[in-house]
This record gives structure tokens, sequence and C-alpha cells, in this order.
């Protein structure tokens, strides 16, 4: 595959960058000493238009290229998970209950070999802004970075995101115009009924008895309330209620997840949720409260922008390899939040024949790295050629 010759010639130095971050895991926002780690190898390279601070750890960096232009956005994920690492490996995290096992020490390191070629080469036109972002597992740090202005304070014209892919061949990418991941959101119900003697249940309303029409009820919104050309899921993950066998409880829990594509199911269904809870409980003589806590939305790849992306892949791995018929998944990504700033895509690289994603056993594709940061290159200078 055609990876670019310069960036192979960094292979040893990549491999290094991303083992010592994988060795040295960070969490959630917390992300300061692999932010600091990545500022110095960007100061190495010679950039010098470097912010810190940006969502506590995220750091924006860019570089001219020649000549006037708009700014390309390309944005890397920092943190890790909270797991014990079981690789074995000489380099496995140092840091007991963290481990990067969703392969964000390989995405930066992927990120940084793109940023010492365009430094070096500068083979393009206008700017490119480098985000190195935190808390993508947990509070959403593109949300953040989002708010704290990134796209607008940066002129950032598109933006595009690589993750890599436990199963699909090393050296093969792919991705999907339109939906590629679904919104994430939660909920909770609680129903308020009247305990007592569970031998003397006239006496009681049973919370235990409401939950549990809840329960089916809620499977309904998908199968009779949402057209059935659209995608949802709707999963009931907890109930929890009562204390002995002989008494009948006061209150009753239920709690679950919604994954949709669309914001008006995800409207209808928020709805549907709480006219559900509360008009049921009412027919037992009981009460809900509902609490429907919005997560990541759905990630939504511009149709231009995909099929752009996927030829600068096709440049590096061939047109076989690059390909978009993967199937939208019901996982999140918290880059939906760029892409409702702006247009860009999401794309996913083969790790090849590895443990999967948030598994113990997970360790990223080194071979991987130079892949990813020619394609990182090429999205560059094919969307902003340098002027002559």
């Amino acid at each position: 595959m055609p990876v670019i010759n310069r960036i192979a010639e960094y292979f040893d130095d990549m491999k290094g960058w991303r083992q010592h971050i994988h060795a040295h895991p960070e969490l959630s926002l917390d992300c300061h000493n692999t932010a600091a780690f990545v500022v110095e190898r960007l100061r190495e390279f010679g950039i010098t238009d470097i912010h810190e601070g940006i969502a506590e750890s995220g750091v924006v960096a860019i570089i001219e290229g020649r000549g006037d232009g708009p700014t390309i956005g390309l944005r890397a994920d920092m943190d890790a998970l909270p797991l014990q690492e079981k690789t074995g490996l000489d380099y496995a995290s140092t840091v007991d209950g963290k481990m990067h096992a969703c392969g964000h020490d390989g995405h930066t390191t992927m990120l940084l070999g793109a940023a010492k070629y365009l430094a070096e080469t500068r083979n393009f036109s206008g700017r490119v802004a480098l985000i190195f972002q935190p808390a993508e597992e947990t509070v959403g740090g593109a949300r953040m970075m989002c708010e704290e202005g990134v796209i607008e304070n940066f002129n950032i014209s598109q933006v595009y995101a690589m993750h890599n892919l436990p199963g699909m061949p090393l050296g093969q990418m792919n991705s999907t115009p339109g939906p590629a991941m679904a919104a994430a959101d939660e909920f909770k119900i609680t129903v308020h009924g009247k305990g007592g003697h569970a031998a003397m249940p006239h006496g009681t309303i049973d919370p235990i008895m409401v939950a549990v029409q809840i329960a089916q009820s809620l499977q309904t919104i998908i199968t009779r309330n949402m057209d059935p050309i659209e995608k949802a899921v709707l999963s009931i993950t907890q109930i929890h209620a009562g204390t002995a066998g002989n008494i009948v409880p006061d209150d009753a829990m239920l709690a679950g997840t919604v994954r949709t594509f669309s914001a008006d199911v995800r409207d209808m269904i928020e709805m549907r949720i709480g006219v559900l809870a509360q008009q049921i409980a009412e027919g037992f003589g009981a009460s809900a409260t509902v609490e429907y806590d919005r997560g990541y939305p759905a990630t939504i790849n511009s149709p231009e922008e995909t099929v752009f992306a996927m030829k600068a892949a096709a440049q590096v791995v061939g047109d076989d390899n690059a390909k978009m018929d993967i199937p939208p998944t019901t996982g999140a990504e918290d880059f939906a939040y760029f892409l409702e700033k702006c247009p860009g895509a999401y794309v996913v690289l083969g790790n090849g024949d590895s443990a999967g994603l948030h598994h113990p056993e997970f360790n990223f594709n080194d071979e991987a790295s130079p892949i990813g940061a020619s394609y990182f290159v090429k999205l560059v200078e094919n969307a902003q050629p340098a002027a002559r």
C-alpha cells in the first residue's frame, strides 16, 4: 500500500510515541501529561502556534501552509479507560486500573505523524488545525471544546477523525455517508407507590407491578410509535425494588438506554417514555418521576465530505480497501459535536486480528500508524492544494 515514503521513515518514532502513551494512560479530562508529551513533540517539529488547556487538557496546534486558504481540522482523542490491562506487554500500562483499551494512544500517534510531515513539507494552502481532545470516553471533551469555540476561533471549515477497528484487516478503511453512530441517551424512572405488608397487598399500591407494566409498555415505542424504516434501540438495563420477601416497597426504579440516529425519533422516544410512565403509574394510583439524560448526539457524516475522505483513503490503501459500506453502529462517539458545527467525516481503519475495543487484552496495531498518518496528510493536501 502506498504509505507516504517519508512517513514510513517515521515508523520507529511513531512506535515509540505510541508505546510511551500506552504505558502512561490518563482518564477523562485529566490528560495533562499526555498533552504535555504531545506539545513537546509538536515543538520538536517546529510548530509554534500551540493552544493548550482547552477543555482542561486539550490542545489545538496550527500549521500554516503556503498561501491563503481555509482551515481544515484533524482530531485525535487522547484519553484511556478505567480498566486493568491484561496484555502482558513490556510497555503495558504503568498505572493501576487504567489502560488504553480503545486505541486512543494510536489515534494521537497518527495525528502526530501527520503533524511532523505537514510541518516539514507545508505542501498545502491555508492552515491545518490539529485537535488533540480529552474525555471522549466520559464527559464529551468534544462538546467542551466546541463550547469553548474551537471551530469558530480557528475558522475550521471542515473536520475529520479516525478510529481503529479490531477485526477489520490492517490496511482497510471504511465509512458511511449520513448517520454513522447513534445518539446515546439514558433514562431513569422512579415509581412511587405505597408500601405495606406483602400478605395484605390490597392495602398497598405495589410499585413493582407498576414498574413491570411500564417496562413492557416501553417496548411498544419502537414497534408501534416509530416508522419501521427508522432505526432505534431501547433497552431496559436495571430494575431495583424491595428489601424483603414480605414487604411491598414504597418505590421501584427502572433504567435503561436509548440509541437513535434521527433527531425526530430521539424527541419522540423521550416524549413517549414520559407519557407512558406517568399515565401507567396514574392508572394504578401511583406516580412516576422520569429523568431523561441526553448523551452524545448521533454522529452524522456529511455525504460530500465522506466521499472526499474515502478518495483520500484510497490513495493510501487502494480502491479495493477503501469502502463506504460499513453499516451504522449503535455505539456513540463525541466527534458528533464537531460534525454538528461544520462538515466532515468519521472513518475507521482496520486494526487487524486483535482483541476488541474496551477489552483488557486490546492493543493498537503499530503497523497502522503510518497508514493513518498518510491518510491525514492526503486529506489536507487534497482539500487545500499548495498555492502555485
